[in-house]
């Protein structure tokens, strides 16, 4: 099983477009997704205010936007 945090916003349509795209991913592959305001978090807002949507694996790698569903697929793949 994959772990997977979703760095994301309030408001924010892409990262609606990229919790569709895990969903659907998520037909394909075992995942666990937590979704994480950043708006809460300065050093959240820092890190990722300008690039989210983001999706983070355990490792610490990161998928920034934009990407679409292959993209995603290729990442929660890669080890």
């Amino acid at each position: 099983m994959t772990t997977l945090i979703l760095y994301t916003t309030a408001a924010c349509h892409l990262c609606e477009q990229a919790e569709t795209l895990l969903q659907q991913a998520a037909q394909n592959h075992p995942l666990v997704i937590t979704a994480t305001e950043i708006g809460y978090n300065d050093q959240l807002v820092d890190r990722y205010g300008i690039y989210i949507p983001v999706i983070q694996k355990q490792t610490g790698e990161e998928l920034f936007w934009p990407f679409n569903l292959t993209d995603l697929e290729k990442f929660i793949r890669k080890s």
